[in-house]
């Protein structure tokens, strides 16, 4: 069980990032209250959950419905995930959503940024759901679902704490130590997603 939850817990920890999305946010939310900027990520996070909790209930249900092996999806999601490794490896993915931020930015105004693009794709993205699905049908029985449940859970609520603290954590952490950890988790995630093939392979051509 403490197995699971710890795998659970880091490959959804580094897929999902806190520690990436929260300078974003900061930039997304730049000229809000401290109340606006507050409400906006609770509301991120909600809806993010809600979307990742349908996925790792009813994935299994859809790859059915889809004629999808669960070897093919651990394959297919191990590639996907190893790409998201290597953007980060290689700060793409950082990149492309600073970005995407600075598009969303441009208007003077606040915009309310909670839905898009904090809770999808940034949150709850395509490598996410591939996680949280195959995590899912890891679990053998009602006890380790509840413990995979439990790890993303913990994860969101860690992302919620650090975009409420983004600002004063960018402040203290600095732009050179985020680029450290942020090549560390992904080359952690890549050996992660790399298991994901081999299980993936070994058990179709067993």
């Amino acid at each position: 069980m403490i197995e699971l939850f710890l795998s659970a817990f880091v490959t959804l920890f580094v897929v999902i990032d806190p520690p990436g999305c929260a300078p974003i946010y900061a930039g997304l939310t730049k000229g809000a209250t401290v109340s606006q900027s507050r409400t906006m990520a609770i509301r991120a996070c909600l809806i993010a959950t809600a979307i990742l909790l349908v996925f790792a209930l009813f994935g299994q249900t859809l790859l059915g419905a889809l004629h999808i092996e669960l070897d093919s999806f651990r394959i297919a999601g191990g590639i996907m995930l190893f790409l998201i490794a290597l953007d980060m490896v290689f700060e793409k993915r950082t990149q492309r959503r600073e970005e995407r931020a600075e598009k969303v930015a441009a208007t003077p105004e606040v915009e309310d940024v909670s839905v898009f693009p904090m809770a999808m794709p940034m949150l709850a993205g395509p490598g996410a759901i591939a996680a949280v699905m195959l995590l899912q049908n890891e679990a053998d029985g009602p006890q380790e679902t509840l413990v995979v449940l439990a790890a993303l859970g913990l994860v969101m609520v860690l992302t919620l704490l650090a975009l409420m603290a983004a600002s004063p954590l960018m402040k203290l952490v600095g732009a050179r130590v985020e680029a450290v950890i942020t090549r560390l988790l992904g080359v952690l995630l890549a050996a992660l997603a790399a298991q994901y093939v081999i299980d993936g392979l070994r058990s179709s051509f067993a």
